[in-house]
């Protein structure tokens, strides 16, 4: 296994609790208050721009997971914790495109005097759905991260 191997691992699940942090952050801080005031998560009315944070975040945690499946190859008590975090991360990312995403868009671009608060709230519940797929990715990059601490030691 290269040096460089639990270095990238290392990286690749900080970025994954970045990322889980973010969404907890969106849920405590964001989510019970965006519903009554829209404008909130309307970056052209002066709200904040949610994909200045996640477009970087799962940009960079893929590409260094990638990276990583890639240089752990050969080490399968490391490969097979990557796998479960690709999957898993994966299948948030595919559910976010075809439901999350365009949903979030459409309140960030719609008048905030016709979105309905209640539209709203279910979205911001629904979206906590994704958390339990983002903690699996988190505790499988962590696994990762402690194979590849024993092999290097």
């Amino acid at each position: 296994m290269f040096t460089f191997t639990p270095t990238l691992i290392t990286l690749s699940a900080a970025l994954a609790l970045a990322s889980l942090g973010g969404g907890i952050y969106e849920f405590l801080v964001v989510d019970p208050f965006w519903p009554g005031r829209p404008d909130i998560i309307q970056p052209q009315r002066g709200g904040i721009s949610r994909k200045r944070f996640w477009i970087p975040a799962h940009t960079s945690f893929e590409l260094s997971l990638v990276a990583s499946l890639i240089f752990a190859w050969g080490q399968p008590t490391i490969r097979m914790p990557l796998f479960v975090a690709l999957t898993s991360h994966a299948a948030m990312r595919i559910w976010s495109a075809f439901d999350f995403i365009p949903k979030a868009l459409t309140f960030e671009r719609t008048d905030p005097t016709t979105i309905t608060e209640s539209s709203a709230r279910r979205w911001s519940r629904r979206s906590l759905g994704r958390l339990p797929l983002d903690l699996v990715t988190c505790y499988a990059m962590l696994s990762a991260l402690v194979a590849a601490a024993r092999l290097g030691g």
